[in-house]
């Protein structure tokens, strides 16, 4: 298994089939450190901003204590040395920007949630990253470095020793410290600096007599070290994406993996030695064998430089695609948390190099089914942009984007928006793809057939339509749902056009401020369309009388309407918080507000359809039924909002020990499945009135009981009382249950029964009180009576429907 920390959880994944076996969460903040427990390996440690330390068991994904230090930890490490303790990196008290090296006493005592307030300062002055701390020779000693100071720690001796490099940065490079690694078994430090050396340092013990030989091959900053298990190798990664494994510590023998795809940042070693893993700048997990084979890839969603493209939904695989690699589209699943492919766009090597000017991908745009896919991609030079506009058409043989046509130079400035007609049934007759660019115009680009008899393909592109309004620069376009009216924003005016003839409709304009978002309604709101300007102001239009009718002021940056509904989610961004609004156009009051989204500002949203529609209970979530709202950060933070309390979508803690249930499917169970259908299908026909037991139903207690692992229970002192209440019934549940059986015996009587008996029964069930109907019955039945009418009810009579 592969545990990693993200965001606020800690993630299991499988090497061998890299799929997620497990996500963990329970702290409140960013988990920032993750170290298996050095004396059961199926356990787990983890520390997080919240100031908890949290012991798992990381095979049932189950919480075993949280340890309450009460500070931020920034880092987090464990040795087997130390039995009752872990060393964390804090902030010192006092002083900003300073932190501190600390041991950690973990109490024993009974009980999850514990304090855990008792530290040493082992270091002070050290680094809040934890590749600038590490432990050696089985934890005898621990080096830290931060600038260009180096700081070795004695336990035994408790010794300080501090070393330092030089400071001034010359020809030959930077000798500011980036990362330190400790050698398993011997006094050997490893260390990586900002211009690309590292240094073995040797006889440390010695304030002066020390020693270090330098290995260079990285022409920038190393960014991580790693020993192996037994230290005969050291393996370092930086931004040239190459692996280097130096045997012997010697600048002769070295071996390399390279074209790993994207700089790296971290590198782990398993503790049996066989495989190692690095984290790279894009987010991805790459697993490599002991002798440097590339072996397995876990990609997340990749952290571009900026996401340029906006965030769009395909319509076939309803996947998030936006910018991933340099000049590649990602097609992100939600479900999954994995990206499902990479398409090149640009089709160029990228130069991993500052100040080059490469072409990048800028915008993107698909057809209502997903046939086609639009880009523009833009190289920006000193005089004038090189663009380019491709339309690639969707291969069903070979399941991916084919290029059909390029068009050089689509616009003679940069391209602003572009968007497909949304026709579902017209789409191969009538596709039609609108640009809008800075040369202040706009172009209708249509499907025509290729009468080249060389050509590759029937079908190609070519511009059929160039609109203008008064020389403005056309910034933003859209179609109607019905796809008749298209709406292009020029700076502050608004026009609208008919999608046949290309004539101008009408003219909306409401100063001041440039025109930044623009939609339609949709469905039982199709008649209004919507602006946003970037002088505050919210507007809305109505398209049959062509006049303003409503107006908010609202600094919204983002504004998606729901494709599925009538609903339109606007983000605004007021003194460094978003806020979300979600309304309707005939309807200028929202029906939904959340203040204080989050302190980042958001950037980008998109509705996804759920694949089934969701069953909400909430009132005020009910817009979210037919699709789920994505934000994306100007971090690169993904997030969404969700429908449920943060105690339903979080299953660990002490309340949630119990795991749900996953029978395997056997011809017993089959069988068993098919009998409880069969009757529940008879109590429906014969329309009984069925009254569960409450010791029929799952008991909380029950579950916990027997789904909780043996070592992780609590004393049987604790669990007996809940599991005893648990088994009784209420007062209130009997007598219902009473009253119920009363209404199934009435209503089960033979049709000889007299008119007066019924009439009796109809006023005992209308007037009577439950407590007068038990006493009633109780007088005039007796026992044997009553056994008797049991046995009649229970038996069958479906045979009479035959007659």
């Amino acid at each position: 298994y592969l545990l990693c920390a993200s965001g606020d959880f800690v993630k299991m994944y499988s090497v061998a089939t890299e799929e997620t076996l497990r996500v963990m969460g329970g702290h409140a903040g960013l988990v920032t450190g993750i170290q298996l427990n050095p004396h059961n390996h199926m356990q787990l440690y983890s520390s997080s901003l919240d100031g908890t330390i949290k012991l798992w068991d990381f095979m049932d994904g189950i919480p075993i204590k949280t340890f309450t230090v009460g500070s931020k930890l920034l880092a987090l490490y464990a040795l087997a040395s130390f039995e009752d303790s872990v060393f964390a990196v804090i902030p010192k008290s006092g002083e900003r920007d300073t932190f501190q090296l600390v041991s950690v006493k973990l109490t024993k005592a009974a009980g999850q949630d514990l304090e855990a307030k008792e530290l040493s300062v082992v270091l002070d002055g050290v680094d809040a990253s934890p590749k600038y701390i590490a432990f050696g020779r089985e934890g005898e000693y621990v080096a830290s470095v931060k600038e260009v100071n180096l700081q070795v720690y004695f336990f035994k001796q408790k010794q300080l020793n501090r070393f330092s490099v030089s400071a001034v940065k010359t020809k030959s490079g930077n000798n500011q410290f980036t990362c330190i690694a400790c050698h398993p078994a011997e006094d050997c430090i490893a260390t990586g600096h900002a211009d690309g050396k590292i240094r073995i340092w040797r006889n440390f013990y010695h304030k002066k007599e020390y020693t270090y030989s330098t290995l260079h091959w990285h022409h920038d900053t190393v960014m991580d070290l790693a020993f192996s298990v037994e230290g005969t190798s050291l393996l370092s990664g930086g931004v040239e994406s190459v692996l280097v494994l130096w045997h012997n510590e010697s600048d002769c023998q070295k071996d390399f993996l390279p074209r790993l795809g994207s700089p790296i940042e971290y590198i782990s070693m398993a503790s049996d030695g066989t495989l190692c893993c690095t984290l790279h700048t894009d987010n991805r997990i790459t697993i490599i064998n002991s002798n440097l084979r590339f072996a397995k890839s876990i990609q997340g969603l990749i952290k571009s430089a900026d996401v340029k493209t906006g965030l769009v939904v395909d319509p076939r695989t309803k996947a998030l695609v936006l910018n991933g690699e340099p000049g590649h589209l990602q097609f992100y699943c939600l479900q999954s948390d994995q990206q499902l492919f990479s398409l090149d766009i640009v089709q160029r090597q990228y130069i991993h190099q500052a100040g080059l000017n490469q072409a990048d991908l800028v915008k993107v745009a698909f057809s209502a089914q997903g046939k086609w896919l639009a880009t523009v991609e833009e190289r920006e030079e000193v005089t004038d942009p090189e663009l380019q506009l491709k339309l690639w058409f969707y291969d069903e043989e070979t399941q991916s984007f084919k290029l059909n046509t390029r068009i050089n130079m689509p616009h003679e400035d940069h391209i602003t928006d572009m968007c497909f007609r949304d026709m579902d049934e017209l789409e191969d007759d009538s596709l039609i793809l609108v640009t809008t660019g800075r040369d202040c115009v706009f172009k209708v680009w249509v499907i025509v057939e290729d009468t080249d008899p060389e050509a590759q393909q029937s079908v190609s592109w070519s511009c059929d339509f160039i609109g203008s309004y008064h020389n403005y620069q056309a910034t933003n376009c859209c179609f109607s749902e019905d796809g008749s009216l298209l709406a292009v924003s020029f700076e502050e005016t608004l026009t609208v056009w008919d999608s046949v003839t290309w004539d101008l409709k009408c003219t909306f304009c409401h100063p001041p401020g440039k025109i930044r978002n623009i939609c339609f309604g949709r469905l039982t709101c199709s008649k209004y369309l919507i602006g946003a300007t970037d002088d505050g102001f919210l507007c809305c239009w109505n398209l049959l009388s062509c006049a303003l009718e409503w107006s908010a002021h609202l600094n919204v940056l983002v504004l998606q309407p729901d494709p599925l509904s009538e609903h339109i989610a606007a983000v605004s961004w007021l003194s460094k918080e978003s806020s979300l609004f979600v309304f309707k156009p005939n309807e200028p009051r929202p029906i939904y507000i959340q203040r204080n989204l989050c302190r980042e500002k958001i950037q980008l949203a998109a509705f996804v359809p759920r694949d089934e529609p969701e069953t909400i209970g909430s009132e005020k979530y009910l817009w979210l039924r037919r699709s789920q709202l994505f934000f994306l950060t100007d971090t690169q933070e993904l997030m969404t909002l969700s429908t449920k309390s943060l105690q339903e979508r979080l299953t660990p803690s002490s309340k949630q020990l119990a795991v749900e249930e996953s029978l395997p499917v056997t011809p017993f169970s089959l069988l068993l499945g098919k009998h409880r259908r069969q009757q529940s299908q008879e109590d429906t026909d014969l329309g009984k009135l069925f009254v569960r037991n409450k010791c029929e139903q799952d008991s909380p207690a029950v579950k916990e009981l027997l789904h909780t692992p043996a070592h992780v229970l609590p004393s049987a002192s604790f669990l007996c009382p809940i599991f005893i209440n648990s088994l009784l019934i209420s007062k209130e549940n009997k007598r219902a249950e009473e009253v119920a059986d009363e209404v199934e015996m009435e209503s089960e009587k033979t049709e000889d029964d007299s008119d007066e008996e019924r009439d009796v029964t109809e006023m005992e069930q209308e007037d009577t009180s439950p407590l007068e109907l038990l006493g009633e019955t109780a007088c005039k039945l007796s026992k044997s009576q009553e056994k008797e009418l049991r046995k009649i009810r229970k038996m069958d009579y479906s045979w009479i429907s035959a007659f």
